[in-house]
């Protein structure tokens, strides 16, 4: 692993739900601008789990659900507007720009979005992407920074989790 590497990413275990609960709130209490944020893993892997942290750690006091079925959530908190997006039932990227994709990107938007893939060349570059993978009896969650923006959040992230 080369420095730009260890720069660019973060990596750690995540014993049960509780933890990655911690890890989406500790992401979330990073966050200084608007950011994109990819969601990867299988289903069930937690990428809603880690989002319930992420948006109850910003001040949301309701149940944090996925989008699966209507494809975005979102959430107003103090001073962001957080969307979850859900794209795994996404049959066409073009139904993104039926929904207005672009009109949650703005300058008060967290955005995190599961199966980005599935928008692939309607959704903006990510700032961080994230991986969450079974290893063992465990998940495995990798963090990596795609922009400025992503290499500032990930190095409040290490120092918060020192």
């Amino acid at each position: 692993m080369n420095s730009k590497d260890i720069l660019n990413s973060y990596h750690t275990h995540l014993s049960d739900s509780d933890q990655t609960v911690n890890i989406g709130r500790d992401l979330a209490l990073c966050m200084t601008q608007a950011t994109t944020v990819f969601l990867h893993g299988d289903l069930g892997a937690g990428k809603t789990t880690f989002t319930r942290g992420f948006v109850q750690a910003l001040g949301h006091q309701g149940n944090v659900k996925s989008p699966t079925y209507t494809l975005v959530e979102p959430y107003e908190v103090a001073e962001w507007q957080v969307y979850h997006f859900d794209l795994y039932r996404l049959a066409d990227p073009e139904e993104l720009e039926f929904m207005g994709i672009r009109d949650y990107f703005s300058d008060k938007s967290l955005c995190l979005i599961e199966w980005p893939q599935r928008g692939f060349g309607l959704l903006p570059q990510a700032d961080v992407e994230l991986w969450l993978t079974y290893v063992d009896n465990q998940r495995e969650i990798k963090f990596e920074a795609n922009t400025q923006n992503g290499q500032t959040v990930l190095s409040a992230l290490k120092q918060r989790r020192a």
